[in-house]
């Protein structure tokens, strides 16, 4: 193992879009993200989506026009670290740190619930049924194997996984839509809001957030993408613009598939895997076992992602400093952070153990595996939202004071994503009475936080130091870094 940084440049930029596809995870979220939504909106399911799509735009805007100027393993931690402070960073980066960890927690769990699934209707008469806790561990040892290797590796296996379901569901809503023709009178009901209170959009839409959360993943491949002020914001553009497309689309044609009458909008809520649902109904058994199979390979994608992107901002942030000094190496063969992805898949695979053990959290699905998935989805998210709030808040400072001759008018951009930010916080806070709703436990790990930020000066004093060394450096520190190494 050597001393970071080193790290070399040799990711291209599909490689880059592919980690943020992987940690999205497109055929997860379209599987089971929508269910919960039909409550509060109905039919009104592609609207909230599209409102979703311009709210995760403004955030993205953030992330893009600073990548094109700064690129750091520690994503948010670097990026707000750099225009705002060290103090501003380090809780940015303890913020976004939480979100993934809790990602890779979740899509553990849901790895498990989909596996079930699969085997359930690959052998329908046998009741076969693994203890999700099981398929967990087994994940977390291939998520090791895998994000042990180069960062190539990894990205193809991402990008095959993810490409092959996205494939899958174009062809399922091809189908839908050539059995199911739609009237005017339903389009129009379909992109419509009537009937629906501003309450119930609002906090729809923050739901609907949790499909897209994920998608700045590639910003902390800064340090590892070739000429990432290019790529890096190319992939985070592409990923926004892919997913986008592809959500509003399938929300459209599902709740065409399943109907727009109370029955159809009831039998899409009970649905266990929409598209697996959906596939059954309009193309056959094998069809669907195709689209059971890729949702569970998409939530062992997706925990590949959280677990390369939560290693690599521990490993940022030991490297100035937080932490033990061994998370701050990485492999001399791979170049890839294992001492801290190993402490990562350790931690996530415990606290799956006791949410198995003692069958909490319970978010009243009778599943528990699906009740751990949203738990722990939920409380990334909410860090999520409050790390996007930090990015929005460096972007006006950058514009205002670093602003490189950027256009005024820009900064309505990240103002209107504040809004929609503290919204959307509200609405996930607002009327929590149990102490431990994942709402409230993601602002207790950001208290954290800030405590370390007020108990640590000298802490504060080192990230300070060790950004403005790492930002000042010459464009490609690291692959410099590593070139002399290699030389001597």
């Amino acid at each position: 193992m050597n001393n970071a940084p080193n790290k070399k440049r040799n990711l291209k930029l599909w490689e880059a879009l592919a980690l943020s596809l992987g940690m999205v995870g497109p055929t997860l979220a379209m599987s089971g993200n929508a269910q919960g939504l039909i409550d509060s909106v109905g039919k009104a399911l592609p609207i909230v989506f599209v409102l979703g799509l311009v709210g995760i735009a403004l955030i993205a805007y953030g992330f893009i026009r600073l990548t094109r100027f700064y690129n750091h393993a520690g994503s948010a931690y670097g990026l707000v670290g750099k225009t705002i402070g060290p103090r501003a960073g380090f809780f940015s980066g303890f913020a976004i740190m939480g979100t993934y960890l809790f990602f890779s927690i979740a899509t553990l769990a849901a790895l498990g619930a989909f596996t079930n699934a699969f085997l359930q209707a690959l052998f329908p008469a046998s009741h076969i049924e693994i203890p999700w806790i099981v398929t967990a561990a087994v994940g977390v040892i291939f998520s090791w194997i895998l994000n042990s290797r180069d960062g190539q590796t990894v990205a193809r296996v991402l990008m095959v996984i993810e490409g092959v379901g996205i494939v899958l569901m174009l062809v399922l809503a091809a189908v839908i839509i050539i059995h199911q023709p739609v009237t005017t009178e339903q389009h129009a009901s379909l992109f419509s809001l009537n009937g629906v209170s501003f309450q119930a959009v609002m906090a729809a839409v923050v739901a609907a957030f949790l499909s897209w959360a994920g998608f700045e993943a590639c910003a902390t491949l800064g340090e590892e993408t070739e000429n990432p002020q290019r790529n890096i914001p190319l992939a985070l553009l592409g990923s926004i613009v892919l997913t986008g497309i592809l959500f509003v689309g399938m929300m459209y044609v599902q709740t065409l598939g399943f109907g727009t009458s109370e029955a159809g909008l009831n039998a899409f809520k009970n649905s266990a895997n929409s598209l697996g649902t959906l596939s059954q109904t309009y193309v056959g058994t094998v069809f669907s076992l195709c689209m059971l199979f890729t949702a569970m390979m998409s939530a062992f994608a997706a925990n590949l992602s959280a677990a390369a992107t939560s290693s690599r901002l521990l490993f940022a942030l030991a490297r100035d400093g937080f932490g033990h000094s061994c998370f701050a190496e990485v492999s001399s063969k791979t170049h890839q952070p294992r001492n801290a992805l190993t402490l990562v898949l350790v931690v996530s695979l415990l606290v799956d153990v006791a949410a198995w053990l003692t069958g909490k959290p319970s978010m009243g699905t009778g599943n528990s595996a699906i009740d751990a998935y949203f738990y722990f989805a939920v409380i990334g998210s909410v860090c999520l939202m409050i790390t996007y709030l930090m990015i929005e808040l460096g972007v006006i400072n950058f514009i205002t004071r670093m602003g490189q001759n950027i256009p005024k008018w820009e900064l309505l951009l990240p103002v209107l994503g504040i809004v929609i930010m503290v919204v959307s916080l509200y609405y996930n806070v607002v009327g929590q009475e149990d102490l431990f709703s994942p709402a409230l436990v993601a602002f207790y790990w950001c208290i954290a936080g800030l405590i370390i930020i007020i108990s640590a000066p000298r802490l504060v004093r080192n990230i300070g130091l060790s950004l403005s060394e790492e930002f000042s450096a010459p464009a490609e520190p690291i692959a410099t870094a590593i070139a002399q190494k290699e030389s001597v």
